[in-house]
């Protein structure tokens, strides 16, 4: 729904701008409120460069651009400007479903082109777009008679950071992709990190690298080159190619996100500006939803993915789990383990041979997904390709037809292994092509998907908003088998991995010391921690992932089921990276608010301002927080609940216990 539209295009002729091209004087652009501005200029050897401010402050110094062809063909300096365009946009989007409905898109933009000097005399035109919460730039190749296919061996694209700064990061190039614990250091020490790359900077800024509408493209890392100034490193094909194309392109946009403080840095929604609009015209079969799963079980050991004496995806054991979930109110079940295909070593590096249409032993399909329409409860799909992509791809088709058939309307798909085809990189050209082509089949079919072992969200979900959720990080799954998440790490997360988009964490554990897993391995928060782990981590899909009989009985359950995953806004009341954030939703379906508050290994005590409440009602407040001398080692599953009236004038105190947090829903009485 189109709320509100203003677009102006100005194409600078005139002699005296051109002259002052020509020149090579530099050329500005700033967003609408003036907070940050672009500047444009060509070095004396034609190279194109650009710099940042904020307000006063240089955040960015002149930072080189361009590429390098196949044979050492280099495409970044000699230019000159030949034409130069200005635009302004604003309008207001509203999102099939969100954590915020509706979303305000202003910019000014700046397209400059440029031409070679001499006898290649190629074009190139670079856009830039300032906004109140950030910068981006892509480039534009356009077709200019080039025959020969065009191979991109290296993006030469800069970034001169003006101040050092705390950077908070994940390796590049890693065997577990995106999985791996943050670590903060200096700027001025990194190697090569994944973006999102979050900097709180010297100069007291918030900032985040990233890139925005990544299609048949490879996915940028930052390469660390000298003391501030980082790299655009394209993440290369098996044979080192970065990218493949022919008589043109277009790259993603380079996103640099600014706010005045780490919390303002969630709640831009530059990246989802950058994409594209929703190109499904009905969107009636998309719809956000909790879950269950036949899964923690799995990873804590109760049951195998493989079939066997312990199978966890058998009929009987889908059928318990769609009694419970019907009598609780949960919308969907997820069910892995129900083809063919599942061994002890499904997870290792391997061309696994799975079936996507052939049931396990003591498992039928039908009878699940015929007994789940019964009872009210929806069947979600599940597909681990191992990363066999060649075998998937052969039976996709076949795969989403046969979900059809029975019902079922999303699925979530795998990608265990360290290389898809065991070649190329999940995050390289291939990879960014194969799961674009993955979800717009999906959308053919009228399938939602839940990636696992993805490639990162660059805000394609605006443009398919079938994809609901990814992983893409470690997920509540390490804290059942591995040395686990540390209490600090879900208050990285939302300063992190989530600006990039929806995660599937699989919070919801209320047995937290894991009694029925394996020794030595439990999750390291209190139970109340992952009540506020709904609202802190966003995503549209939010799977209740502990065993049924640990939500039997529990008073605490009552917030899970609750809790809504469609926002109508949401607000970040305090946060420091690393350390404690606390997050407020409203329900798009009715007036209620959600908080969810959390702190690393230490307690605090936060006064919470409750002006965000309609200042005309009165509110039931229902709290679900840590008891009285709870922590993560101290009684970590006691849960104290409470209820009290509050009113926008009221100051709300918190304690959160180590590693500890706080869940209220907020219940408009009048």
């Amino acid at each position: 729904m189109l709320i509100k539209l203003k677009y102006c295009i100005t194409t600078i002729c005139a002699c005296a701008l051109i002259a002052c091209a020509k020149e090579q004087k530099p050329i500005e652009v700033s967003s609408p409120g003036n907070v940050n501005k672009i500047t444009f200029s060509l070095s004396n050897n034609g190279i194109p460069q650009y710099q940042v401010l904020h307000g006063e402050t240089q955040v960015l110094n002149p930072s080189e651009m361009g590429f390098v062809f196949k044979d050492a063909d280099s495409l970044y300096k000699n230019f000159e400007i030949v034409n130069i365009e200005e635009k302004s946009f604003d309008n207001t989007w509203t999102q099939v479903w969100g954590e915020k409905k509706e979303i305000r898109n202003h910019y000014n933009e700046l397209k400059v082109e440029l031409k070679e000097k001499g006898t290649k005399n190629r074009k190139l035109n670079i856009e830039f777009r300032a906004f109140d919460d950030g910068v981006a730039f892509r480039y534009v190749f356009p077709e200019q008679g080039i025959k020969d296919s065009i191979f991109i061996m290296d993006e030469l694209t800069t970034f001169s950071l003006s101040d050092d700064g705390k950077a908070w990061w994940i390796p590049a190039y890693g065997e577990q992709r995106y999985e791996y614990l943050f670590k903060d250091s200096p700027v001025s020490t990194l190697d090569t990190v994944h973006t999102p790359l979050t900097i709180e900077s010297k100069n007291g800024l918030a900032l985040s690298f990233h890139e925005a509408n990544l299609v048949d493209f490879a996915s940028t890392t930052l390469a660390h080159t000298k003391e501030t100034t980082l790299k655009t490193d394209l993440v290369p094909w098996a044979d080192g190619v970065k990218v493949r194309t022919t008589k043109s392109f277009t790259t993603p946009w380079r996103t640099l996100q600014i706010g005045e403080k780490p919390t303002d840095l969630i709640t831009s929604y530059l990246i989802l500006n950058l994409n594209e609009p929703n190109k499904i015209e009905d969107t009636s079969w998309i719809k956000p939803f909790k879950y269950m799963g036949i899964w923690w079980a799995m990873h804590i050991g109760k049951y195998t993915f493989w079939e066997g004496e312990k199978q966890g995806a058998t009929t009987k054991h889908a059928e318990e789990y769609i009694d419970f979930a019907e009598k609780e109110g949960i919308d969907h079940l997820l069910i892995e383990g129900w083809n063919k295909g599942w061994t002890p070593d499904w997870y290792k590096n391997a061309m696994h041979q799975f079936s996507f249409t052939n049931e396990a032993d003591n498992f039928d399909l039908e009878t699940v997904t015929d007994y789940a329409a019964k009872h009210n409860v929806r069947i979600i799909g599940y597909h681990e390709t191992g990363s066999n992509i060649d075998n998937y791809l052969k039976q996709i088709d076949s795969a989403f037809a046969l979900y059809n058939k029975v019902g079922i309307h999303d699925v979530k798909i795998g990608h265990v292994g360290s290389l898809l085809k065991m070649k190329e990189w999940h995050h390289g050209q291939f990879g960014v092509n194969y799961f674009r082509y993955v979800l717009e089949k999906a959308a053919e079919y009228h399938l939602t998907v839940l990636y696992h072992e993805p490639i990162k969200d660059t805000g394609e979900r605006r443009t398919f908003p079938n994809m609901m959720a990814r992983e893409g990080a470690r997920g509540q799954e390490y804290n059942a088998w591995s040395e686990g998440n540390p209490p600090s790490y879900t208050t990285i997360l939302p300063f992190t991995r989530l600006l990039s988009g929806p995660m599937d964490f699989t919070a919801g554990i209320l047995d937290v010391e894991v009694k029925q897993g394996y020794p030595g391995r439990r999750v390291h928060s209190t139970a109340a921690k992952q009540l506020a782990l709904l609202v802190t981590v966003f995503s549209p899909i939010q799977m209740l992932a502990d065993l049924p009989e640990n939500y039997e009985g529990q008073p605490a359950f009552q917030f899970l089921k609750e809790v809504p995953t469609n926002w109508e806004d949401t607000k970040i009341l305090n946060g420091e990276i690393g350390s404690y954030i606390t997050t407020v939703r409203k329900d798009i379906n009715s007036d209620d608010w959600y908080l969810g508050s959390m702190t690393n290994e230490k307690a605090r005590d936060f006064d919470i301002p409750l002006s965000f409440l309609d200042e005309n009602a009165t509110y039931e407040a229902q709290i679900y927080a840590d008891s009285e001398g709870t922590d993560e080692t101290h009684n970590p599953d006691a849960i104290a609940i409470s209820k009290k009236k509050v009113t926008t004038s009221n100051v709300l105190k918190l304690h959160l216990g180590a590693s500890g947090g706080t869940a209220i829903r907020f219940k408009k009485l009048n």
